[in-house]
């Protein structure tokens, strides 16, 4: 095309539909047209303007979502194969959300679903005109031609709305990332709060027929009946705590409450020194109260029984230094795994979890402690649903990752406000639980650690000596008994100990108690009365 040629197409196209072309002459007008025409086909066929380049379209199926409605009115039984699937919002016409959501209230109210109810209760709901009429109503059950794909057709519809919302989500964060007076870490928390609601709302899991987990719970027996110990769980290295829950199982959550100073840490840590020094488990500590150094330092405290007072300052006696460096190779090498990202987000850490199980092969986690955790970026009414919340995605996770999941806890102030004479006065009960009831409700296991040796309580009702005894009471067992185990409880190093560990019983016995929770569960290796607890009083409290 020559110079002037393309000059006249420039001056006819960009100025001639302005001013008009009436005052020109005939033949001047023929070639306006005529080079516009050339013009604009010449520009097409270098590259016409394609839509879906500059803006898209959301996922959506419309004609999937045609045929999953009409098949709705013409199947019989059509929803109860599509009501786990969808629900109103999954459509992206709003007619079709209208419609479902008729057809999903005659379901409920169990009426029969078809052309004609769906249209009356359209009419009821004054949507009728709005969802397209009667008229659309016969079209839709016109166009489906078998019911045979419904389920596959629902499901592809569920894609599409997830795909949704996952632009909806990725648009809202993207939007607040270019927002300066946006905090970062604010944002992450809220990113991560937003995608774990999308993700538990349309995670599904398939029912499974009877005879695979048969086999899997015969497998399991098999391993448990090999093992010397009879354990069909984790050990935790106490006898008669072993012998009541054979095990901490896979899939619990284990709450182990107590009121400050009882030594909930020290139980804890002393247990995960058992389990990944003695059993060679991966064990994961997730501290929210100390740091990783002062939860080292416990660690040695325990491990090689010197005082923690002179592992702060560092004055030990020369025999203390030789026991120091003999017994802390014990905790080289062990597969402990410890965080202490301070105010945990419930999100923050079922993300460090899957990655501990999935690199680490971690085989339980110990969390301390429950109330120092969050759920930010999630609006709750209350701090009671927000542990609410924290609880039951533990739950959840320890389901989903097949590990038993130990969590501390604190517990209110009725124990202490509690009035009476005996042992029995200031025991913990499960109303004592902080903050939600719901802890309770979501626990496998719930443990208190009680010492009565802290409230004066130096016998019990057979008048053995409680001094420095410590009793782990199991008040709620899913799948066990409940029941009282006793241990020992050296203050001055934070530890906990079988009974029997420091006296050399002739006869090991696990010390095991009836229950004062649940009066009807008893015990055949009931303890005789001159069990000789012993000890030195000990009224320190685990630093």
């Amino acid at each position: 095309m020559s110079e002037k040629t393309s000059y006249q197409q420039w001056i006819v196209d960009s100025f001639f539909p302005i001013i008009g072309i009436s005052f020109l002459p005939l033949n001047s007008k023929k070639f306006y047209m005529e080079e516009r025409k050339n013009y604009r086909n010449a520009r097409n066929k270098q590259g016409s303007v394609n839509l879906s380049e500059v803006g898209r379209r959301p996922p959506e199926a419309r004609e999937l979502e045609e045929a999953v409605l009409g098949a709705l009115m013409l199947e019989k039984d059509a929803y109860s194969i599509v009501s786990d699937i969808l629900k109103p919002q999954s459509f992206y016409e709003h007619s079709h959300e209208l419609i479902f959501s008729a057809i999903q209230n005659l379901a409920i109210l169990q009426r029969p679903v078809d052309m004609l109810t769906v249209q009356e209760q359209l009419k009821k709901d004054g949507h009728l005109e709005e969802a397209g009429g009667a008229y659309y109503l016969a079209q839709l059950t016109g166009k489906v031609v078998s019911t045979a794909h419904l389920e596959f057709h629902a499901r592809i519809v569920a894609q599409k709305f997830l795909a949704r919302e996952l632009i909806h989500f990725t648009s809202e964060i993207q939007g607040k990332a270019f927002d300066e007076t946006m905090d970062v870490d604010d944002l992450m928390q809220e990113a991560e709060a937003s995608l774990f609601e999308i993700s538990q709302r349309n995670m599904k899991k398939d029912v499974m027929q009877i005879n695979p987990v048969i086999n899997e719970a015969i497998e399991l027996l098999n391993i448990a009946a090999k093992r010397k110990d009879g354990l069909s769980g984790l050990p935790t290295g106490f006898t008669g705590l072993d012998k009541m829950t054979s095990g901490w199982q896979k899939s619990d959550l284990v709450i182990i409450a107590a009121r400050p100073a009882m030594g909930k840490t020290a139980f804890v840590l002393s247990m995960a020194k058992n389990i990944a020094v003695n059993y060679k488990h991966p064990v994961a500590v997730f501290s929210l109260e100390m740091s990783n150094v002062q939860l080292v330092n416990r660690l040695i405290v325990n491990v090689c029984e010197i005082e923690g007072e002179k592992i702060k300052n560092g004055q030990l006696a020369d025999h203390e230094w030789i026991q120091l460096d003999q017994k802390i190779k014990d905790l080289y090498d062990a597969p402990l795994y410890i965080d202490d990202t301070p105010s945990l987000s419930i999100f923050e850490f079922r993300t460090k979890a899957r990655r501990l199980v999935r690199e680490e092969h971690v085989e339980i986690i110990i969390i301390d402690y429950l109330q120092l955790m969050n759920a930010s970026g999630s609006g709750f009414g209350s701090r009671e649903q927000e542990v609410s919340m924290i609880s039951r995605s533990l739950k959840g996770l320890a389901k989903e990752l097949n590990i038993p999941i130990i969590a501390l806890s604190q517990l209110n102030r009725g124990v202490e406000n509690r009035t009476g004479n005996g042992a029995d006065a200031k025991r913990p009960q499960l109303a004592d639980l902080r903050e939600s009831g719901a802890i309770e409700q979501d626990a496998d296991m719930v443990c208190f650690i009680h010492r009565p040796e802290y409230y004066k309580i130096m016998e019990d009702a057979e008048g053995n000596s409680l001094a420095g005894m410590a009793e782990i009471i199991i008040a709620k067992h899913r799948n066990g008994s409940v029941g009282d185990v006793r241990l020992r409880f050296k203050g001055q190093f934070a530890k906990f100990t079988d009974p029997d560990e420091d006296i050399n019983m002739s006869q090991g016995m696990p010390s095991i108690l009836s229950s004062r929770i649940n009066k009807e569960t008893q015990f055949s290796d009931e303890l005789p009365a001159n069990f000789p607890y012993g000890g030195v009083p000990d009224n320190s409290v685990p630093f």
